[in-house]
């Protein structure tokens, strides 16, 4: 298995953006749909049969402008027999006028393991998951996986 975080790359083009000139909030979740499949799919490897279940938690912090390329770190958090969690996090992007510091996105979406007929089927007993904790990135995206966390934690709770 390969490293619990991915990192998916994106360029804001203009099918992408709203009549503010920045990223509409449907291209937004395709974005996310798309960086959490690939965290999921490469986490659990060559037998990935992976479905959405469920849009969890996500969150735009900031508008992202036309023509930002951005960068979605993706970690999987969570995994049951046939249930994996992702977390996704946005990260700050860079200007010609300055540097962004805090993190435009932030969501947790669940995929199920599927079998050849759609029914629930055990993940490999052998994930990797992440800890965001030991990731060795900026103080703005400790504090947007800290924010991740606890918005998990709280999600089991009132299941």
């Amino acid at each position: 298995m390969s490293s619990p975080l991915t990192l998916s790359h994106r360029l804001v083009l203009p099918q992408d953006v709203n009549h503010h000139q920045t990223l509409y909030a449907g291209s937004l979740l395709k974005y996310a749909l798309e960086a959490a499949y690939v965290t999921a799919s490469q986490t659990v490897g060559p037998s990935a049969n992976l479905v959405l279940r469920r849009v969890l938690n996500i969150e735009c912090r900031r508008p992202v402008p036309l023509g930002t390329t951005v960068t979605i770190q993706g970690m999987p958090l969570y995994a049951a027999r046939a249930y994996l969690v992702i977390g996704l996090v946005g990260e700050p992007w860079k200007t010609s006028r300055s540097v962004e510091e805090e993190a435009w996105l932030e969501g947790l979406m669940g995929f199920a393991q599927t079998d050849r007929e759609g029914r629930p089927a055990p993940l490999p007993e052998d994930l990797v998951l992440g800890d965001p904790q030991e990731l060795e990135v900026s103080d703005s995206m400790q504090k947007a996986w800290a924010r991740i966390l606890k918005r998990w934690k709280k999600l089991q709770t009132i299941r």
